[in-house]
């Protein structure tokens, strides 16, 4: 009888250690960080940007998270011109190794570009060009993108996370009207003409470097 109270206490013990043990090994759930951030905007163009993430680990496999950019260079010959921003939110899955880890990522989300629409429109009073009935207008334009890529995260201390991302920012541009000039060479006038200019997808790669504060 007593062997089996000494056995029952020793698996109440170990349990007990044992689930203190997972719990400390647990991550703390609040992530904050500030990131600095690449994104390959055109073929030829890489912007460099900054920004900010907060991450909730709901344990040490599973976290949701939310991060906003912003890319300060503005464009003008971009095929979406202007300065650029960015919102994401979505998960991160993974597994951490003691004092590092490795994840994936999936984070849909917003891009927007300040001038990424140009138009041309009439003016009949136009003040810049007098007697010229048109003038450029330009407003901004926001695409769903997806961020997609994979984590690399070193812990210094319990409070200090120290990161690395690398992936790929899905953007799907919609389709759009817009006017170009049509010279009529009878009456030696200019008129509006729409055209649409179609849907598109790009892949744009995304490098994120960053440190954060863990409570």
């Amino acid at each position: 009888m007593k062997r089996t109270h000494f056995v029952v206490v020793a698996i109440a013990i170990l349990f007990i250690h044992s689930t203190a043990l997972g719990q400390s090994q647990d991550p703390p759930k609040f992530e904050v960080a500030g990131e600095f951030t690449t994104l390959e905007r055109d073929a030829n163009t890489t912007e460099p940007g900054f920004g900010g993430r907060f991450t909730y680990n709901l344990n040490r496999i599973f976290a949701i998270e939310a991060a906003g950019y912003f890319f300060p260079r503005s464009c003008f010959d971009c095929r979406d011109n202007g300065r650029a921003t960015e919102a994401l939110g979505g998960v991160k899955v993974g597994r951490r190794f003691g004092s590092w880890g490795l994840f994936g990522k999936a984070r849909p989300g917003v891009v927007s570009f300040s001038a990424g629409n140009t138009d041309i429109v009439s003016s009949p009073n136009n003040p810049v060009f007098p007697g010229f009935p048109f003038r450029f207008e330009t407003s901004r334009a926001t695409h769903f993108a997806t961020d997609i890529g994979g984590v690399l995260e070193f812990y210094p201390s319990k409070r200090i996370v120290t990161r690395f991302d690398a992936g790929d920012t899905i953007i799907h541009y919609g389709s759009r009207t817009s006017n170009f000039l049509q010279f009529d060479g009878t009456t030696n006038t200019y008129t509006l003409v729409p055209f649409t200019i179609g849907s598109r997808t790009t892949h744009n790669f995304q490098f994120m470097a960053s440190v954060g504060f863990r409570f």
